[in-house]
């Protein structure tokens, strides 16, 4: 028979991806959307059997919510999943700061509701749950590089919320037996990832600058400095986490650091174009070298009220027990994103 699987936050950037993963393994997986005025499928819309007319096939979707207990407890027990992958958030670590309530609610009790159907429909022992966890709780960071046993120090509602549901994980764990792992994943983007993230942001306006539909773009920090990978490298080592024989908590990350300046200037360097950087804080601005024109600019509005400055990860744990090594360097994600976001542009100039 084949696994069944509930995912949270299907129509997410790793959601999708993780969709993919499960239905390529024989998985039947049920996906959990919010409800909207609008379709909000566009990431799975391909895994639909007929995508045509959304005719569902290995996939289904089921309308519900994080913040809804009721609705976790009637889908659990409708559908007796083996794994839950718990990937619904509001995952905008600056719009956390605009929505701290709704942020808490949505990304720490609701890992709470989730346990609480799981122990509800009676599944502590037959269930196995991921958690998706984040590098953010690391915020200021106490050590370089981060593993899983440096000391948080979140600086967003949102990393404040995430290390909530880290130990709601560890507690269910301990206290019910219940199989829960918790994926620390440093930033992992792809041509899927939401177009206010940073990296997304540049790739997208890099590409509209060379279609000539724009002429310059504006960011917040760039001095801020990520572990960045692969999204869909990433989603391989949560399915891994939950087949192993005991669950347990792994950082996720490719141990490279590279700033936000240093992805504008690899963005444009796909494109065979170069970015000097001139002036300071709030006046810095990122000069074309080939044309002279100034590309990119500074704005005060994208700075979060409490900056993350460094973050890198050390996944050996992860890369013993799990096998787990990332397939994509950082020149191999800026490509990827380039190829795709200048094709969209290219077909859709208003996207």
């Amino acid at each position: 028979m084949s696994k069944v699987a509930i995912i949270t936050g299907i129509s997410g950037q790793d959601g999708s991806y993780l969709a993919e993963l499960l239905l390529e393994k024989g998985y039947e997986i049920h996906g959990i959307i919010r409800r909207s005025s609008s379709f909000n499928t566009g990431r799975i819309t391909h895994l639909y059997q007929d995508p045509k007319i959304h005719q569902e096939g290995k996939m289904k979707l089921h309308y519900g919510d994080l913040t809804d207990t009721s609705c976790l407890m009637r889908l659990i027990n409708e559908i007796q999943p083996d794994e839950i992958y718990n990937l619904g958030a509001q995952s905008h670590v600056k719009v956390s700061f605009d929505v701290a309530e709704y942020t808490s609610d949505v990304d720490g009790m609701g890992v709470l509701r989730v346990f609480e159907a799981i122990r509800a429909c009676k599944l502590s022992h037959k269930v196995k749950l991921y958690q998706a966890s984040s590098s953010e709780l690391y915020g200021k960071v106490r050590e370089i590089p981060q593993n899983e046993e440096t000391p948080f120090y979140p600086r967003s509602p949102y990393g404040i919320a995430k290390q909530f549901a880290f130990w709601t994980v560890i507690n269910n764990r301990e206290a019910y037996g219940i199989f829960a792992s918790n994926g620390i994943l440093f930033n992992h983007e792809s041509p899927r990832r939401g177009e206010t993230f940073v990296t997304r942001k540049i790739t997208r306006a890099v590409s509209k600058i060379h279609l000539g539909l724009m002429e310059s773009f504006s960011l917040g920090n760039l001095n801020a400095k990520r572990d960045w990978g692969h999204a869909k490298d990433y989603v391989e080592a949560m399915w891994l986490m939950l087949q192993q024989e005991k669950s347990d908590d792994y950082v996720i990350a490719t141990g490279k650091v590279y700033s936000v300046r240093e992805f504008v200037e690899a963005a444009f360097k796909y494109l065979g174009k170069s970015i000097e950087w001139s002036g300071e804080g709030t006046d810095e601005v990122g000069i074309e070298k080939e044309t002279g024109i100034i590309r990119v600019r500074v704005d005060p509005k994208y700075y979060r009220p409490t900056e993350v400055e460094f973050l890198q990860g050390d996944s050996t744990k992860a890369r013993k027990q799990l096998n787990w090594k990332p397939k994509f360097d950082f020149q191999g994600l800026v490509e990827d994103m380039m190829k795709s976001d200048l094709k969209l542009m290219k077909d859709n100039p208003a996207a």
